[in-house]
């Protein structure tokens, strides 16, 4: 594990993360507005004290989080946050189906919390008890890729105990087993899937297909209605794809080719604007023809637009993810051990991704899924099939200094 750095938020970082809040991957389809809520309380203060101050690194020994008694045996409970609208409720809004079979089954009592309503608003809250070697008063939280890996460098997560995950490791699908920030899941494990992908209304393409990153580039007809996200990561991301480049394994050279590539769209206008997911609209009306996409903004589109198709590219596609993750000092780590393996059952996952509609990082819930609704069965958006799983793509982990750099050269580019 490297040794701890202080992170310190540049301008652009700060851009970047407010477009994220407002309209980008922090307002996701069926979270969008209440990922967004509270932020005006951070916006004011908190962003820039992020941005102005280092983070204290909790004494570690050997890369390891500092020891934690586990008091599972005595105390049978779990507290666990999560985000807004991120588990399955009965159609009468009082009950959370999967989680009061785990208490059935198990006598653990779950205490949840929906308090996570971005990852930096989170991360500001917990990290003062988290430096001091404290307990945060939660057991299990869910958090995206990069804050995932964030905790996990700085010795802020507890490592799991693989024999008491079973369903855990045999059933985590191949493209989530081995992220650069935690390489074979010693310590996390996804809740979800989120992909970008290609969209398009076959109405205002003519019935054409558009299915690569060079086509929003260079295809002549869609000149000046073409969309790229304000999510760095997921643009930069598919249009190294569509160069031959890795965006898990880039230089410096290529990112800025990659910018300079999608300057070049910029310039000649075949590019509208750089959006959150407030594309919805445009590509719902044909006002944008085609773009790059979230998979859950289109699973929702397609529900009342049949118009609206999406393509997965030759090169691929960019999947992140949200994570499952024991925080240090949690005081019960093996009753979250149980409950993460819980939401590994394939009858499990299936109701939960039945009601979410991200990918399902679940192997072997197909069948499941087809008793509870074939349609969504059949929807690779939520189960990708083996030819399109082989597709996903993630971009690296960056250093500090990377992530400056590279997001003031996005901000640049998209006009923050």
């Amino acid at each position: 594990m490297e040794q701890y750095e202080p992170d310190r938020l540049s301008g652009a970082q700060l851009a970047a993360i407010q477009r994220s809040l407002t309209s980008g991957r922090g307002a996701l389809t069926r979270r969008s507005l209440m990922r967004a809520m509270g932020f005006g309380a951070l916006a004011v203060g908190g962003l820039a004290g992020l941005a102005g101050c280092g983070i204290p690194a909790a004494k570690k020994e050997g890369g390891q989080a500092p020891a934690s008694d586990d008091h599972s045996a005595a105390e049978k409970v779990i507290n666990f946050s999560n985000w807004t609208e991120y588990m399955d409720v009965s159609d009468d809004k009082k009950h959370r189906p999967t989680l009061d079979g785990f208490v059935r089954r198990t006598g653990i009592q779950v205490k949840y919390t929906e308090d996570i309503n971005d990852n930096v608003e989170f991360f500001g809250k917990i990290k003062p008890q988290l430096a001091a070697g404290q307990d945060i008063g939660r057991d299990l939280i869910v958090v995206t890729d990069w804050l995932a890996g964030r905790l996990i460098r700085f010795g802020w997560a507890q490592k799991l105990d693989a024999s008491k995950l079973p369903h855990a490791f045999a059933n985590l699908s191949a493209p989530f087993r081995t992220p650069d920030w935690d390489p074979g899941r010693a310590y996390s494990y996804p809740w979800t899937g989120i992909p970008a992908v290609i969209a398009y209304n076959s109405k205002a393409t003519g019935g054409r297909t558009v299915d690569s990153v060079t086509q929003l580039l260079d295809d002549p007809t869609l000149k000046g209605r073409v969309g790229f996200l304000t999510e760095m990561r997921d643009t930069v991301g598919m249009t190294l794809l569509d160069m031959g480049k890795d965006p898990a394994n880039f230089t410096d050279a290529d990112y800025d080719a990659a910018i300079g590539r999608l300057q070049k769209g910029v310039d000649k206008k075949q590019i509208r604007r750089f959006t959150g997911n407030d594309y919805t609209g445009d590509l719902d009306k044909g006002d944008i023809a085609a773009c790059v996409a979230w998979g859950g903004d289109i699973t929702q589109l397609r529900t009342d637009n049949p118009d609206i198709k999406y393509a997965i590219p030759a090169a691929g596609y960019m999947l992140s993810s949200d994570n499952l993750l024991v925080p240090a000092k949690a005081r019960h780590r093996s009753n979250a051990e149980r409950l993460i393996d819980y939401y590994y059952e394939p009858p499990v996952a299936a109701k939960l991704a039945a009601y979410i509609n991200y990918v399902c990082p679940v192997d072997g819930v197909r069948e499941e899924l087809t008793r509870i609704d074939p349609e969504l069965a059949g929807n690779t958006l939520i189960l990708p099939d083996k030819a399109m799983a082989a597709k996903a793509h993630s971009f690296r982990s960056l250093s500090s200094e990377e992530e400056t750099k590279y997001e003031e050269k996005f901000a640049k580019l998209i006009g923050a």
